[in-house]
């Protein structure tokens, strides 16, 4: 199967013998890396508003509670 590679864009076979699937060389793999390592790429975090989870059916926000441990009496 042939997919894009996702920094050059050229078309690479998707298979075992690929060993920088699904990028086409080293290069572009470390390109990808680099982006990431730069923060350039990031994974969107849905932080709920803090106020909704007051209100949400009385419930407490867990946000306000302290960090209890299972060794605390």
């Amino acid at each position: 199967m042939k997919v894009k590679c996702p920094t050059c864009k050229k078309r690479v076979e998707y298979s075992s013998s690929n060993p920088h699937r699904p990028f086409c060389c080293e290069r572009c793999r470390m390109i990808d890396l680099g982006e990431w390592a730069d923060e350039s790429y990031s994974i969107p975090l849905n932080v709920p508003n803090e106020h909704k989870l007051d209100d949400a059916d009385g419930l407490e926000s867990p946000l306000n509670r302290p960090f209890k441990t299972d060794y605390e009496n």
